[in-house]
């Protein structure tokens, strides 16, 4: 079916339904290297440049009168007008838009699952632009600092429709510890699941917290049935990791079995909190800011805020991160996030394509680029020894939405400059550099799908599947299920889903690994 026949065919009959699937926001400098410009270039530069209109994701701020995109038309040479996607439901308007043709010259989505598999509907229906001959012609920038893999991983049946900005490849959770609880039972920091489950023991016998027998262990809030670092220390950090060669989802591997004991078992002795599955992400913070939990599962984002409520209710207080807990047989792993942050495409309906390139590839010169992302040196940050510091409070009022102007992002440097982003707060910086700087680098586990294209049976089931694996995994926990009905669970999981899954995540894992 060409563009214009599903465009009309979408609109007679309604929006076409994708399935939604949840996914669960990168050294030394690189060169830019010159372009002699083209006579055609040279012309443009003369020329009074097309008006672009262009569709972002949705902020809180207004775009057109954000300081970077006052910044963008000043250096690029093009006047944008700036349009967002709702808040709610974003898809369902961006299907719209799609399908009646708006003429956008270039569109920035979210990079997860659920809009990967629109922009592969969109690209396979004719609605968006091949960028490869695009790129080639005025796209020298794009080549030299978007990583390859990337540009490749975005391909939609081995052509390009859309430029991927990177996510950044950041371990984000771990266990939080009360450093002051672990003084007062005279013990240091686990390294090992045995020593956890000491440590958890002290906690709960010698009551560092003054509670009691109130006194948590552990909390957790209750959708995270597997719980980062405990689970890396059974080889099973992400949700699919390799087997023997093999793309592996946890129900299916051996290991499963071995977490769930030690985490029930965990449960069983009242180390991990009674209440644990009822817990939401405020309660479980909650019990450890109030000084009732020794340990918590923490996104090292909220590390100054925890800190900061802990110390007002307990002024003596001291919280750290301990390390990527090893198993019984040396293995360790922290998960971390891999894949694309966004996806950039022109639509079939741009008036402008050329000129869409033009800006995208403009925006990715060293030094706009540079500045676009965390500004300008010692106004809105410092730079010493390879080191960018924010100045605040600009930084954060002109370039805190900085990353939301992203089409793309120069692969080697963002990852060193959008750590000025996390020294705003120096706890915050101290978190993440603990888990992604100080840790061993075999530690940090990406998540091997992170780069896979789209794949239509795992998209259409990836959801469901954890969902189920989850629930299933907390009532074996808590003892509502028993491991003696895994064999027909695993049944149900595949037949649902799950086995179409499995072979098609290792059709394309045994031509990747190539």
């Amino acid at each position: 079916m060409n563009y214009k026949k599903w465009m009309m065919a979408t609109l007679a009959g309604g929006l076409f339904v994708t399935s939604l699937v949840a996914c669960s926001s990168n050294g030394t400098p690189s060169i830019t290297p010159a372009s002699n410009p083209s006579a055609e270039d040279s012309k443009a530069t003369t020329e009074p440049k097309s008006e672009l209109k262009t569709l972002q994701i949705w902020q809180k701020d207004d775009y057109n009168t954000y300081p970077v995109a006052q910044y963008l038309e000043q250096k690029t040479g093009y006047k944008v007008q700036y349009d967002m996607l709702p808040q709610d439901k974003p898809e369902d308007k961006l299907n719209i838009l799609i399908a009646s043709g708006e003429p956008y010259d270039a569109i920035t989505i979210f990079g997860s699952t659920d809009f990967k598999a629109l922009y592969s509907d969109y690209a396979q229906k004719g609605a968006l632009i091949e960028l490869g001959p695009l790129i080639d012609k005025f796209g020298p920038n794009i080549k030299a600092v978007i990583d390859p893999e990337a540009l490749e991983a975005a391909k939609v049946d081995g052509k390009l429709y859309a430029i991927p900005t990177k996510s950044i490849s950041n371990v984000n959770t771990s266990l939080y510890i009360r450093q002051d609880w672990l003084e007062k039972v005279n013990m240091k920091s686990p390294t090992t699941l045995d020593e956890l489950t000491a440590v958890l023991k002290a906690f709960k016998e010698k009551d560092p917290g003054g509670n009691g027998d109130k006194n948590i262990p552990l909390t957790v809030k209750g959708e995270a049935a597997f719980i980062d670092n405990i689970a890396g220390a059974f080889g099973i950090p992400n949700f699919w990791n390799d087997v023997n060669g093999k793309m592996t989802p946890r129900i299916l591997d051996p290991a499963y079995i071995e977490y769930v004991n030690y985490v029930s078992d965990l449960f069983k002795q009242g180390l991990l909190d009674k209440e644990y599955a009822a817990n939401k992400d405020a309660t479980a913070k909650e019990k450890f800011t109030s000084g009732k939990a020794g340990m918590i599962l923490l996104n090292w984002s909220d590390v100054p805020t925890i800190a900061d409520a802990l110390t007002k209710n307990i002024p003596t207080a001291k919280a750290s991160y301990i390390s990527a807990l090893k198993g019984k047989d040396g293995k360790a792993g922290l998960a971390a996030f891999r894949g694309f942050d966004r996806l950039t495409f022109i639509p079939k309906a741009s008036k402008h394509p050329e000129d869409a390139m033009k800006w995208i590839n403009a925006k990715l010169e060293k030094e706009t680029f540079l500045n676009m992302t965390i500004g300008e040196e010692n106004k809105h940050y410092t730079l010493k020894d390879g080191t960018y510091t924010p100045i605040q409070p600009i930084f954060s009022d002109e370039r805190n939405a900085a990353n939301n102007f992203l089409t793309g992002s120069d692969d080697t440097n963002y990852p060193i400059y959008w750590q000025a982003r996390v020294r705003k707060d120096m706890r915050l910086f101290e978190a993440w550099e603990f888990m992604n700087k100080k840790e061993p680098a075999n530690t940090k586990v990406e998540d091997p799908l992170g780069f896979a294209p789209y794949l239509p049976e795992f998209s259409k089931s990836f959801q469901q599947l954890n969902t189920m694996v989850g629930d299933y995994t907390m009532k074996l926990v808590f003892g509502a299920e028993q491991l003696s009905g895994l064999d027909a669970f695993i049944a149900k999981f595949k037949s649902e889903g799950g086995e179409a899954s499995y072979n098609e995540v290792n059709d394309w894992y045994a031509t990747a690994k190539k």
